[in-house]
């Protein structure tokens, strides 16, 4: 008796696909998967991690950039993401917020180094 009430427990925490990832079609086409095994395997997972696991791990990516992407939509200029919103969604989380803030840096690099290159070689 005690052992059915533990099995239902799990039960009652059904998927109603309202997660904002379409699923219900067929197999939908991966974005992802590929990035995520070499991720995975980055962080010591096998070489070949279960189709399973990635496809797990993809549809919580898609949700988390979906959430994300509504959320800068609704605080930023009304039906554009900027940068600047998507800096504010994360200036709470010391970790993304350092990343991010890393990534920008390095892709105002990249632009610096590449207007260089291009004046260099086509400028004179």
């Amino acid at each position: 008796m005690a052992d059915e009430e533990d099995e239902t427990g799990f039960d009652e925490e059904v998927d109603d696909g309202s997660s904002g990832v379409d699923v219900g079609h067929g197999k939908r086409k991966r974005l992802f998967s590929k990035e995520l095994r070499c991720m995975m395997y980055g962080f010591g997972d096998d070489q070949n991690p279960y189709t399973e696991s990635v496809d797990i791990l993809e549809d919580l990516v898609i949700e988390f950039i979906t959430e994300m992407t509504h959320k800068a939509m609704a605080i930023g200029r009304q039906g554009r993401v900027q940068v600047e919103d998507i800096v504010f969604l994360i200036r709470k989380d010391p970790r993304k917020f350092a990343r991010v803030k890393d990534l920008l840096t390095m892709n105002e690099e990249l632009k610096r180094a590449r207007k260089a290159f291009d004046e260099a070689n086509y400028g004179s």
